[in-house]
């Protein structure tokens, strides 16, 4: 005789669902980790204590509440000088739809030259290397790893900035901030110069990122999740703002191009 079916179909650790009585399809009691969100979080827990719950299945501490929203303030709009928002600008101004545009955002802020995947590279070598600064020069003294086979060769150790001889002022007073929360990240403000040189570039602002996300308790395959997440706000604002103005207003950086026709003289 066979054992009758389950009636738990689906199987998570993180959400628990009890269904109207008069329709299965629908919801009437909702947990996230034990905790009743429309019964007992709505109006008491904040979206920052919301998004902790759900990563990490526990209640967040008030430190660790005021790291996590610092870190959604510092990455809520890249700016348009960031590949994703640019992506998503592109797909507004080309009036693609709300979900195309924030998939390209999504597409190209994955990668590993400022996108989530730098993030996972500089959570890894936070991971290993900590508040040890032998280590770290032992780190960055070796060639940038991609990590996994269908990621190209890192051209830049990562959480380090490529371009520019210097930190960014931003870079800086994410520091500043950070410092003040936890040993590890005023370790990291302290050590600035120190890693800056052993790296041969200026710090980006991924690796304070990486830092605190790794302080926080979150794992590196996380952490690449929320910088994803924290950032389509401004991929969001750009792609409707440039949907209103239309292609004749689209920014773009000037390029002097050292054979422009239109600076010949004619003979």
């Amino acid at each position: 005789m066979s054992a009758a079916p389950s009636k738990e179909l689906v199987h998570t650790r993180i959400w628990q669902e009890e269904a109207e009585p008069d329709n299965p399809f629908a919801t009437r009691v909702a947990r996230c980790h034990g905790y009743d969100v429309y019964g007992d979080m709505l109006g008491k827990a904040s979206w920052i204590e919301m998004l902790y719950l759900l990563f990490r299945g526990e209640r967040p501490s008030a430190q660790q509440v005021a790291l996590l929203e610092t870190l959604a303030v510092a990455l809520a709009n890249p700016g348009p000088r960031a590949p994703m928002v640019h992506a998503a600008m592109c797909g507004g101004v080309a009036g693609s739809t709300a979900a195309a545009s924030l998939m390209a955002a999504l597409a190209v802020g994955a990668g590993q030259n400022g996108g989530a995947r730098e993030v996972w590279l500089a959570m890894q070598a936070w991971e290993a290397c900590g508040t040890d600064l032998a280590l770290w020069h032992g780190h960055l003294s070796r060639p940038p790893q991609s990590g996994v086979d269908i990621w190209p060769e890192m051209a830049h150790p990562a959480g380090f900035a490529p371009h520019g001889e210097q930190a960014t002022l931003p870079v800086l007073q994410l520091l500043a901030h950070l410092a003040r929360h936890a040993p590890e990240l005023a370790w990291l403000q302290q050590q600035r110069i120190a890693l800056e040189a052993a790296a041969g570039l200026p710090m980006g602002m991924l690796l304070p990122v990486a830092a605190t996300l790794h302080v926080l308790g979150f794992t590196a395959e996380q952490g690449e999740m929320l910088v994803l997440l924290l950032r389509l706000p401004g991929a969001a604002v750009h792609a409707l703002e440039q949907w209103r103005y239309g292609f004749k207003r689209f920014p773009f950086f000037p390029v002097e191009l050292t054979d422009d026709p239109a600076g010949k003289v004619s003979a």
